[in-house]
């Protein structure tokens, strides 16, 4: 598994979805995912490693992701002024491409 290519991946899925449905925001929102990248890089590559082995199950992948996030990611949307629940949307639906990506890679046709 190319880890590299992984991530890239995940990056343009991201930026796909995101930019496309978040026009208003997308500035904010590609600073935010450079940030969690840079932060979370080494830690996403781990953790693909572990799921490839069976170390962690999906459930804990995800929650995994999630707490990343939380502490990483939409400072930048955050300190804009967004709203808590647009905040959750985009989190939610972060998590879950990043997993997608990782999944087909991992268990192609998931």
């Amino acid at each position: 598994m190319n880890n590299d290519k992984v991530i890239e991946n995940i990056k343009e899925e991201l930026k796909v979805v995101f930019f496309n449905s978040y026009e208003d925001i997308k500035s904010q929102l590609e600073k935010d995912f450079d940030t969690f990248f840079e932060i979370s890089k080494s830690k996403l590559e781990r953790w693909m490693i572990l799921f490839s082995t069976g170390d962690i199950t999906k459930e804990e992948l995800e929650w995994l992701l999630k707490s990343q996030l939380d502490i990483v990611v939409l400072k930048t949307l955050q300190a804009n002024g967004l709203s808590k629940i647009r905040l959750n949307t985009i989190k939610k639906n972060i998590v879950k491409i990043i997993l997608k990506v990782i999944m087909d890679v991992i268990i192609p046709g998931t």
